[in-house]
């Protein structure tokens, strides 16, 4: 009995398995682009709560032969804050998913083309608790395939 049950599983799990062809109904459309940094972690080293917020700009460009559309933008805690320059136009800036809505921004880079991400960390934004070694990220949804994730650092003091 147990044999033909785990045979009845076995039937089961290779009925169910991937099969290789492509559904493309849920798949959204991906560009030839390349998004690329040459910078994308940073350290700020010791900060103070006591000195106020600290920020970096990380820059960005597309590497690839077609334009690239970045979708969204957003960060892993509400202590950050990112916002994109791209084309002379300012996006953001944008939060933590999950504390707000995160809009879809839909901005091309062409090929060959730079834009920056500017990112403003508030070290106080946890209260005494955020002190100690933090890392955060900054994620760039875009429709060439993986987002782009950038990260920074910090040792927090009071």
């Amino acid at each position: 009995m147990a044999a033909l049950l785990v045979l009845a599983i076995s039937a089961l799990a290779w009925v169910a398995r991937p099969t290789g062809t492509n559904n493309t109904a849920n798949v959204k459309s991906v560009s030839n682009g390349v998004l690329a940094t040459e910078e994308n972690a940073f350290d700020f080293g010791d900060i103070s709560m006591a000195a106020g917020k600290v920020n970096h700009s990380f820059k960005i460009k597309n590497t690839g032969l077609e334009k690239i559309s970045i979708e969204k933008i957003y960060t892993s805690c509400m202590c950050t804050e990112a916002t994109l320059t791209a084309n002379s136009k300012e996006y953001g800036p944008y939060g933590m998913a999950g504390h707000g809505f995160i809009p879809k921004i839909n901005a091309e880079l062409a090929p060959g083309e730079e834009a920056s991400i500017s990112v403003i960390f508030d070290p106080a934004a946890h209260g005494p608790a955020g002190v100690g070694k933090i890392q955060r990220s900054i994620y760039l949804e875009n429709n060439a395939g993986t987002p782009l994730e950038l990260h920074f650092s910090a040792t927090v003091t009071p």
